[in-house]
């Protein structure tokens, strides 16, 4: 019997043991599968470090369309691969925005096409010129070709190319700058003004009249504007550049364009 009662308790001694060393080891299962599971974080990591361009940006902009279909709580902030994620509608007013631009330069390229033909068959072109700048088209017109030295009111001879212009205009979706300029010598003794500011005004005023008053277009598109002599196109030393400096310019602006 006591034996046996040995016997029991070497063997519960055995299996004690047997089962701290088994539970001892089991560590080394957990530790195999961390290893493992960082050598796939590595190897994805180096491969996505080495991944084709082309078809990174072809899953990006799949990734982008499929985030911009769907409602987002980043509809106003940052979208996948840190592109802009604008709120629904946005690209349409971006689209709406630049057909809005292609056609303003539609429009101005073909006022200018028209005024530049209307020149060269009528041979104006010591009188008047045109021009794309980055403003808009401007019409220069000679002081002479539209007004008596030191005087505001209308030559006759300059109607039929403000005729000409005034029928342009109603098809614009665009602001008509008039701005008056002269050149750097004093008016002469008596003149009706105080100053080469009061004449560049009075001219320019002259020419939106005629549009407004005779031509009958609407007020609103036009804006008159007087520089005096403040900015020239030439040195003023001589007859000849002080006649370039002595004109009207007519503006037609890009918009946000300024005067």
């Amino acid at each position: 019997m006591k034996a046996q009662v040995q016997v029991t308790a070497m063997a519960r001694r055995n299996r004690r043991k047997h089962q701290q060393q088994e539970n001892h080891e089991r560590w080394l299962i957990t530790y195999a599968d961390l290893i493992t599971l960082l050598l796939i974080f590595f190897v994805v990591m180096y491969a996505m470090s080495k991944i084709d361009a082309k078809k990174y940006d072809v899953l990006s902009q799949a990734l982008k369309s499929e985030f911009l279909k769907a409602d987002s709580i980043m509809q106003q902030g940052e979208g996948v691969m840190g592109a802009a994620n604008p709120a629904k509608g946005g690209s349409d007013e971006t689209k709406r925005e630049q057909q809005e631009k292609e056609h303003e330069e539609k429009q101005l390229e073909n006022l200018l096409e028209q005024i530049q033909a209307y020149i060269d068959e009528h041979q104006l072109q010591t009188q008047i010129s045109a021009a794309d700048t980055p403003r808009g088209v401007a019409i220069t017109l000679n002081d002479l070709f539209l007004f008596d030295l030191g005087n505001a009111e209308l030559k006759p001879a300059a109607f039929p190319i403000l005729n000409q212009l005034a029928s342009l205009f109603p098809s614009l979706d665009a602001t008509i700058s008039i701005e008056g300029h002269t050149d750097n010598l004093p008016l002469a003794t008596g003149s009706v003004f105080r100053d080469n500011w009061g004449l560049s005004q009075a001219r320019s005023l002259s020419v939106l009249r005629y549009f407004v008053n005779h031509a009958k277009l609407d007020e609103k598109k036009f804006i008159s504007t007087s520089y005096a002599d403040t900015r020239p196109v030439a040195d003023n030393n001589t007859p000849e550049n002080r006649a370039k400096n002595r004109r009207v310019e007519i503006v037609v602006l890009r918009e946000k364009s300024t005067p």
